[in-house]
């Protein structure tokens, strides 16, 4: 389950696990697929209307929720499911794939936010942090 996209590494994922014989289900906007960066190999494409409608979608077919490094698209989907988290809207786990420490910017940031009194602490901890993909994987597949 992903974004949908041909781009960037939602495309290097896509293509990695076509490449394997992995089962992929993309979910993008018609205004995406109108702009041709919907992954013209994935079978199971679902095209919507809103990013709104994307989230909800995905989060509903989604087992664990897992953000590489991105910008503000990442950013948004990352923290909406934690908000989401937060809220007990679900209790799916939510990771981040720390690639050469690209997120530990904002997990001392979170960090911050806890100690200011602006988060709960255990609401941080929400947050699986692991560099390595297989060890990722793992600690997922523990805290279903």
């Amino acid at each position: 389950m992903y974004g949908g996209g041909s781009v960037g590494l939602m495309g290097a994922v896509a293509d990695g696990a076509l490449e394997h014989k992995g089962e992929i289900t993309g979910v993008i906007t018609r205004q995406l697929v109108g702009k041709e960066l919907a992954h013209r190999s994935v079978a199971d494409m679902r095209v919507v209307e809103t990013m709104h409608e994307r989230k909800m979608i995905m989060a509903g077919m989604a087992e664990a929720f897992i953000a590489l490094p991105g910008g503000f698209g990442t950013l948004d989907e990352l923290f909406e499911i934690l908000a989401w988290a937060q809220l007990r809207i679900h209790a799916k786990p939510v990771a981040v794939l720390d690639v050469d420490g690209f997120f530990d910017p904002l997990m001392h940031f979170l960090d911050r936010a806890g100690n200011a009194g602006f988060l709960r602490l255990p609401h941080r901890e929400f947050i699986i942090v692991e560099a390595d993909p297989s060890r990722l994987l793992d600690r997922l597949a523990s805290s279903k």
